[in-house]
This record gives structure tokens, C-alpha cells and sequence, in this order.
């Protein structure tokens, strides 16, 4: 009896007491859980702001990364997918990125940052428009003729158009802000934008008003007899202009644009870089770029024929390494009776910007937005360090210099004071003035007169034989010798047709240093 006792005891102390040891806690609810880090905010906002370009693959590929050292090993990858020159240190896709998110949440930002909002994310995706239609306050518009025609009233709405995206081309792109926040929404179709929508009689002319409700609540125009405005067509540009841009680009601007095909369709381009003293180690670099107008195409713009040509260009160190980027949309327009004589001209666009003293490179293409011709020009080039020696800046043949005396809409050809278009093939027509500018640093101070004592003398040559000569005359200068402008226009009358040299001898007095500055120019009838 007492062995069977034993034994019962035995068990139930087998079987109880693991269920004695269990903590209280032993509630499912309470157990720890095998969770990952959460990332830091570092890495959460890049992915927030990067968000646009990110392929479906990257964006699943994310949300496996367990650790803020596989999340930064992700994002090197995304980067160096998308570089256009691996074998340089710089990505030039992701600084260009950055640059756009920069200028989106400046310009588009409405109650919620610009990258977020939909204008945001298309710049982000593709970049600048190479043309855009802004109606920022709304009010009286006149409709397009495949909008139905006649007048209305309209919110804010604004139209982009991309002459070529990868695998598109000819996209419009329309957003309107209905309640005035600023916050822009891409469009269903053009009648998002009419604010006399429900007010009879303010629609189309023969088109029923109870259709063009029903048209305005659904996708693309019915009414419109273009391809690019039926249901299905806006319908898949919404879904296209919803997804990430491809992972590959024009390795000249960085973008997502496909380089146009520059041997089958040039223009007849040139570029010429001008170095301006701007601080003891900074100078101002003006970069000036002139094409022949009859290379581009005129069409017509509220009744005044317009050319647009998109200009970018990237600056480059000598090991590869990039220093600046720039884009612009330049026009030239023309009165109707004056297009045959405009084609003749040129057209001159101008970047300046700050660099400091070396080697440089710079690549620059020239697109006509309409036909798509395009040039690419390389150019090295190096910039000057003005010491505290006699010195002085490129020397400029212009073929417009005049005193600027309100502030002008532009800076562009602002030098100073003046308003200086470089005319970089040196050709004048007979008669025509022929501007001349030039700066000159660290003159010395004469102590009797305390002005600076400076020989300057204009020099014209033909075949090496000295034609003509005019000294500079100081007297009521009050610079103080650290910068002295030469700025003059020669009259080109008496000048035969012809190739000229111009020489200028500046001679300090003070220090007896001398420079000789020298341009080429040719005559023409």
C-alpha cells in the first residue's frame, strides 16, 4: 500500500509540476513577439521622397529590409541603377533628382509638401514640361476649337505638354485646382476645369448641356475629334503618367528623355564661355549660346511666330565630377512681316554662373522643341584666378551694350551695369556698331589724384597694319582701381567689308604693368 502511495506521488509530481513552474503571465497576448526595427526617420523620408521613380519590384524589396544597414545598401543600389556614368564619382540622376524635389516643394507645395502633390510627382517622374500653359488665377477662357469653342469661365488650371517621354510622345497634361488652394489635380478630361459647368447655357455651342455634364463627370472628350482625347487614350496617359519612369536616361541632362538623334537633324550651334572677376577666389563664368534662326522652327503663337528651343547643359570638373546643371526653354519670336528677315539673325541665350579658379568642362545641347533637331557641344575650358596683379576679364565683342537703369525682368547679358549680348562670330554689318566691354582688376592708385592712372588705348588692325586709335579718358571715374569698366561702341561706317583685329593696351602707370587684349572681327556689307 505504502509502495502504490509512493509511486501516485511520484506521478502527479512528474505531470504538476511543470504546470506549478509556468509564470502568471503566461497570457499569449503577453509573449514577446519577433518583430524588426523599425527604420529611422532618415531612412523613412527617403523613402517617402523617392517614392515617384521607385519601381513595384523596389517598392516590395523595401519592406523585406530588416536593418538600417540593409536599407542603406538598398539605396545604393536604387542610385547606381539609375547613374548614367558609373565610372564618374557622381550620380548625376540623383543629384538632378534632388534638384527637381528642391524647386517642387518651393513651387507646388499647397498645405501638403510639393513632392506629394500630383504637379510634384510628374516633375519629379519627367522632368520639365517643354512647354506649359498657366492660368494661375482662373477667370475668362477662350475654348480650343476640339474643346467646343466659345468662351466660359474657369478655375485655376494649368496645361503641360512633353514633346517626347520614353516610349511617348506628343503628351498633354492637364491640372486644374477647383477650390483655389493651390493644390493642382491632374485632370479626367478638359471640362474639369469650366466653373460655369452647371450653369445652363455656358457650355459649347451645339453641344446639349445635359452631355457636356455627363462628359464632365467621365474620362477623355467625346466630342473632340483627336485621337489623344478619346476615354481609352486619357484613361491609359493617367495610368502611364502614374508609373515610374523606365531606369534609364539621356546621359547628357540626366533626365528620362531620349537624346534626339543629332546627326540626322543638327543645328548650327556654338558656345563661348566669358570669366568676370567676381571675388578673390570666386568668378563669374557667362556661358553664351547662339544658333542660326533658320534651323528652327516658327510656329505660330497668338498670331506672332514663335521658336522655342530647350537648352541644358552640365559642368563638369576635370575628374568627371559634377559642379552645376542648368535647363531653360528660350523663344524667338518675329512680327509676321519680319520672319523672312529673322532667319537670317541669330538667337543668343547666356547661363552665368560662380566657380571657382580651375579645369572645367562643360556640355551643352540645343533642341528645337517642334522638329526635335538638336547639337551637342563639348568645351573645356579653364578659369582664370585673378590675383592681385594687373588683370583683366575675357573681352567681349557685343552686339548689344547698353547702360541698364531700372531692374531689369532678366539678369540674363547683365554685366554690371550694363546689358552686354556677346556676338561670338565677330561678324557686323557695315554701318552697325561694334560694342566693345571689358573689365580691368587691381589698377594702382595714383596718391596724388587718388584714381587710378591707367593707359587704355582702343587699337583697329587690318592685315597687321594699324588703321585707327582711341585712348580711354578716365576723368570723372570714382572707382576706387579694383575694378575699371571699358565700354564703347565703334562706329563701323567707314569701315570696308573685310577681316579687322581689335587690340586693346592697357598700361598701369602706377605699377608699370601692361596687358594686350585682342578679338577678331570681320566686316560685312
Amino acid at each position: 500500500m505504502l509502495t502504490r502511495f509512493l509511486l501516485l506521488s511520484l506521478f502527479i509530481l512528474i505531470f504538476v509540476t511543470p504546470v506549478l513552474a509556468q509564470p502568471k503571465s503566461a497570457d499569449p497576448q503577453a509573449r514577446p513577439r519577433k518583430t524588426k526595427a523599425e527604420p529611422k526617420d532618415a531612412f523613412k523620408n527617403w523613402k517617402v521622397e523617392v517614392d515617384p521613380i521607385l519601381t513595384p519590384e523596389e517598392r516590395a524589396a523595401w519592406d523585406t529590409l530588416k536593418s538600417d544597414d540593409e536599407r542603406e545598401r538598398f539605396i545604393e543600389i536604387v542610385w547606381r541603377r539609375r547613374d548614367p556614368d558609373p565610372d564618374t564619382e557622381e550620380n548625376e540622376y540623383r543629384e538632378a533628382y534632388y534638384e527637381r524635389l528642391a524647386y517642387v516643394n518651393e513651387h507646388f507645395a499647397s498645405g501638403i509638401p510639393g513632392f506629394k502633390t500630383d504637379r510634384g510627382r510628374i516633375y519629379l517622374r519627367f522632368g520639365k514640361p517643354d512647354e506649359i500653359e498657366s492660368h494661375p488665377s482662373g477667370g475668362s477662357y477662350q475654348r480650343e476649337s476640339w474643346e467646343g469653342g466659345g468662351s466660359t469661365s474657369t478655375y485655376p488650371f494649368e496645361r503641360w505638354w512633353y514633346r517626347n517621354l520614353p516610349g511617348r510622345s506628343d503628351m498633354d497634361v492637364e491640372f486644374v485646382d477647383p477650390t483655389g488652394s493651390g493644390e493642382y489635380r491632374i485632370a479626367r478630361n478638359p471640362f474639369e476645369k469650366d466653373a460655369l459647368l452647371h450653369l445652363p447655357g455656358a457650355g459649347p455651342q451645339g453641344i446639349d448641356q445635359n452631355a457636356y455634364i455627363t462628359a464632365a463627370g467621365g474620362w477623355g472628350n467625346p466630342f473632340s475629334s483627336r485621337m489623344k482625347d478619346s476615354e481609352f487614350e486619357w484613361m491609359d496617359r493617367i495610368h502611364f503618367l502614374n508609373q515610374p519612369p523606365p531606369v534609364s536616361f539621356d546621359g547628357l541632362t540626366g533626365t528620362s528623355n531620349p537624346t534626339p538623334i543629332i546627326e540626322d537633324s543638327p543645328l548650327n550651334s556654338s558656345v563661348k564661355v566669358s570669366f568676370f572677376k567676381q571675388s578673390d577666389d570666386r568668378v563669374l563664368v557667362a556661358m553664351t549660346v547662339e544658333t542660326d534662326n533658320r534651323d528652327l522652327v516658327f510656329t505660330e503663337q497668338g498670331g506672332i511666330p514663335t521658336a522655342r528651343v530647350n537648352i541644358s547643359g552640365r559642368i563638369t570638373s576635370v575628374a568627371g565630377r559634377r559642379i552645376g546643371f542648368f535647363e531653360d526653354v528660350a523663344t524667338t519670336t518675329a512680327l509676321p512681316n519680319e520672319l523672312i528677315e529673322a532667319k537670317d539673325r541669330k538667337s543668343v541665350y547666356q547661363k552665368a554662373v560662380s566657380l571657382a579658379p580651375g579645369r572645367y568642362k562643360i556640355d551643352v545641347q540645343v533642341r528645337d522643341i517642334v522638329s526635335g533637331s538638336a547639337s551637342v557641344r563639348h568645351l573645356g575650358f579653364e578659369v582664370p584666378k585673378f590675383g592681385a596683379n594687373l588683370a583683366a576679364s575675357s573681352l567681349i565683342l557685343a552686339s548689344v551694350l547698353e547702360q541698364i537703369s531700372d531692374v531689369p525682368v532678366s539678369r540674363q547679358f547683365q554685366i554690371g551695369d550694363k546689358k552686354v549680348i556677346p556676338n561670338l562670330t565677330g561678324r557686323f554689318h557695315r554701318g552697325s556698331p561694334i560694342g566693345i566691354y571689358l573689365q580691368i582688376y587691381n589698377a594702382g592708385i595714383d596718391q596724388t589724384t587718388l584714381r587710378p592712372s591707367v593707359d587704355v588705348e582702343y587699337v583697329l588692325l587690318k592685315n597687321g597694319q594699324k588703321l585707327a586709335g582711341q585712348m580711354e579718358d578716365w576723368r570723372g571715374t570714382t572707382s576706387n582701381g579694383e575694378r575699371l569698366t571699358l565700354a564703347r561702341l565703334l562706329d563701323s561706317k567707314t569701315l570696308d567689308p573685310g577681316a579687322y583685329e581689335i587690340e586693346i593696351h592697357i598700361r598701369d602707370q602706377v605699377t608699370n604693368q601692361t596687358l594686350v587684349q585682342k578679338a577678331a572681327l570681320t566686316i560685312e556689307k
